[in-house]
């Protein structure tokens, strides 16, 4: 049995709307009018334990909403999910000990008190004993270097410090499966090193299963293997990230320096040729031709100072999904 099985949920939410205007204002009062949003539709999907899956998608594709519903905050409309065969929704009170939760626009840390209060009313709440709470607790706070900023009052935070307590507060518990939902927004790069480094280590030390959305792709390219694309409410593509590249990421970017001019290269699969101020930049398909069947082409005919490669950036490609499924 999978340790994470949805099955065609779906998810429509009732909107009241209305004109603007007192006029549309008074009417609206005595009789009001709805329209009906299909925020997820007939999504399914199976994770195994001990997996980083990024859900992506453009906003509003429905992933903050399937999160919710795994999460146990929403009940589905339609379909059901099983997680380590529990009901996130009906099963609440026994299903919350087995997950953590972070959503990066939402905080669950007290605004005017320190951070390691917080962790001590966790502790309450999930009736920990002593000893585990307090190991635990250490072995966080190294590992999240928050040995200080867990006795400041969180106001007084950055961004990168309070997600580092959130990320601590939601694991506390010691859940099996963390939700992270864009546990990185707005964070400054060493920030976003330390959480990715953490999310790596309980990852592979203790299985931890880690379900990830974001819109920073490099969070991506650095996690997760799979990748599960949600847009217009349904699921996309379901794959791994390997697949993604040799389908979407066949594009190379070569940069050639040199003193001498390069007329146009008629090879199959050379995309594009442009000056630089060291020589030339080529686009190839590396479908098409091979990197090292175009270098050698160069190389034998022209007297070259030095060659640099790039692959296609995770973004790109993304991109690239995107626009193939025109969303």
């Amino acid at each position: 049995m999978p340790y994470i099985s949805v099955n065609g949920i779906s998810k429509t939410f009732k909107v009241a709307k209305r004109n603007s205007g007192l006029k549309a204002a008074l009417k609206s009062f005595f009789k009001r009018e709805y329209t009906y949003i299909d925020a997820v539709k007939d999504v399914s999907f199976e994770i195994e334990k001990g997996e980083i899956v990024g859900y992506i998608g453009p906003n509003g594709a429905g992933k903050s909403t399937t999160i919710k519903m795994l999460s146990g905050i929403l009940l589905p409309t339609a379909g059901n999910i099983k997680v380590c065969g529990l009901d996130p929704f009906r099963n609440r009170s026994k299903y919350v000990s087995k997950i953590g939760v972070v959503f990066g626009s939402r905080s669950q840390l007290a605004w005017d008190i320190p951070a390691e209060d917080t962790f001590d009313l966790l502790k309450d709440i999930y009736k920990l004993k002593d000893s585990e709470y307090f190991k635990t607790k250490q072995e966080l706070i190294e590992l999240l270097n928050i040995k200080d900023i867990i006795k400041k009052p969180v106001r007084s935070l950055s961004l990168g410090q309070r997600m580092r307590c959130e990320i601590a507060a939601s694991l506390i518990h010691k859940p099996n499966i963390l939700f992270l939902d864009e546990p990185t927004i707005g964070l400054d790069a060493s920030s976003k090193k330390v959480i990715r480094d953490f999310i790596l280590k309980i990852n592979k030390e203790r299985k931890v299963t880690v379900i990830l959305t974001t819109h920073d792709m490099q969070d991506i390219a650095l996690l997760a293997k799979r990748i599960i694309l949600i847009g217009k409410g349904k699921i996309l593509y379901d794959g791994s990230l390997a697949k993604l590249k040799s389908r979407y990421g066949s594009f190379k970017t070569i940069d050639v320096n040199t003193k001498q001019t390069i007329k146009n290269v008629k090879m199959k699969g050379v995309i594009s040729r442009s000056k630089t101020d060291f020589g030339y930049s080529f686009v190839i398909d590396s479908n098409i031709i091979s990197v090292s069947k175009f270098v050698s082409h160069i190389t034998s005919k022209y007297s070259v100072d030095d060659i640099d490669i790039e692959g296609e950036l995770i973004d790109d490609m993304i991109i690239k999904l995107y626009k193939y499924y025109e969303i």
